[in-house]
């Protein structure tokens, strides 16, 4: 999934003055905080060079991951399209910036909260030039997230990285607030990392509890069948872009995301019959395919040859994808036989 143009040539002017070897040093030494620190509400981003540095490296893979999880809800929610917005731990505006991509023509409003003023002021910089109004004209406020924070109202709300960093009690709260601000739906996304898996699932659980339905990836409100070691998480492919390269002292023009998320919604939909949970297995005239389905359960289903338009869709069918897929439109569109 590569970067908007404009985003991607916003980011390159906005970071033309950054050298990567001191871009890649700073890098360095935000991870380590996130790998080592106690969750704080203390922001790590501390200035204006730390994010520049962590915008270059991170914005293009929190996009996609955002990205994909948004288009996997935007297939369940139908016609339903959101007037506004709310970014929550938004920083630089990656989930701003999905959003306006997946609703593009929907005229909404975006507001951006973070606690990180250098966060915002680098996010409202690469606004300026973006060829959607909802990115140009995003409301970036400074807010802390925790306690008792009150949020303004808005049909989506996004919570896209941000969990990980805070206490506990702030966590909760946040998700308590997001799900009070959300007119119609919340979509969450976490690293797909065991730890980020379970801040999803919590967050998933206090969705439904809070009376709002999932709608992707699960195709159920029931509990999480993913035990074990195991965990639910999925990948997006991301395009990087030269300055990301040299940056991360990579030679591959790509790498992949691995991401964990819940969307769910309080307007009526259906989630899919169900979702691919690992990567579809192809064999000769055979495709293996990992579900997880209703009632709440993992399975595994082969489809062959035989079986014509759901075997050619099979072939096509990705990991985090719903299944079974609509086969009807594809026979609609097929030649009749003269």
């Amino acid at each position: 999934m590569p970067l908007p143009d404009d985003l991607r040539a916003a980011l390159a002017d906005q970071l033309r003055s950054t050298a990567p070897s001191r871009a890649s040093a700073q890098v360095e030494r935000l991870i380590e905080s996130y790998r080592g620190a106690t969750p704080t509400a203390a922001p790590i981003l501390r200035d204006a060079a730390d994010v520049a540095a962590y915008a270059a490296y991170r914005m293009p893979a929190t996009y996609a991951a955002v990205r994909t999880a948004l288009g996997a809800f935007r297939l369940q929610a139908g016609e339903w399209t959101p007037r506004t917005h709310l970014d929550l731990g938004g920083g630089t505006g990656a989930a701003t910036w999905a959003v306006a991509d997946a609703w593009e023509d929907a005229g909404h409003r975006s507001t951006v909260l973070d606690w990180s003023q250098p966060a915002l002021t680098l996010g409202a910089a690469l606004a300026k030039t973006a060829r959607t109004a909802s990115v140009r004209d995003a409301d970036w406020t400074r807010q802390p997230l925790g306690g008792a924070a009150r949020l303004p109202q808005a049909d989506l709300v996004t919570v896209s990285y941000v969990l990980g960093e805070l206490t506990d009690a702030d966590r909760e709260s946040l998700v308590a607030a997001a799900v009070e601000a959300a007119a119609g739906a919340v979509v969450v996304v976490e690293p797909g990392t065991p730890e980020g898996y379970a801040r999803v699932i919590d967050a998933r659980d206090r969705l439904i509890a809070a009376g709002l339905h999932v709608l992707a990836p699960c195709p159920h409100d029931g509990r999480c069948p993913v035990t074990g070691d195991d965990w639910c998480h999925f990948a997006a492919r991301v395009q990087r872009t030269a300055l990301h390269r040299q940056i991360k002292g990579a030679s591959l023009p790509y790498e992949d995301e691995k991401f964990s998320y819940v969307a769910a919604a309080r307007f009526p939909a259906e989630p899919a019959p169900g979702r691919v949970v690992r990567h579809p297995q192809i064999r000769k005239g055979l495709v293996l395919l990992d579900l997880c389905g209703r009632p709440p359960g993992l399975s595994r289903t082969t489809v062959s040859k035989r079986q014509g338009d759901a075997y050619r869709a099979a072939r096509d069918t990705e990991w985090g994808d719903p299944w079974p897929p609509d086969l009807t439109a594809a026979q609609d569109d097929t030649p009749a036989e003269s």
